[in-house]
């Protein structure tokens, strides 16, 4: 599961990533985009989904 990291300054959390959150990003976005697009269509595509990673508590 990921994990976040709170910034103690303030500023942007950091989120950790298992090897496992990974290759889920990966296979879903493997999904989403298919093969042999442009960068502007993936960009395209990848700003009309949203990519959830679960939150270790």
């Amino acid at each position: 599961m990921a994990r976040i990291i709170e910034n103690t300054t303030g500023g942007r959390r950091i989120i950790k990533l298992s090897t496992s959150d990974i290759i889920s990003v990966i296979q879903e976005y493997q999904q989403l985009v298919g093969e042999n697009r442009r960068c502007e269509d993936v960009r395209s595509i990848l700003d009309d989904n949203v990519i959830f990673i679960p939150e270790d508590v």
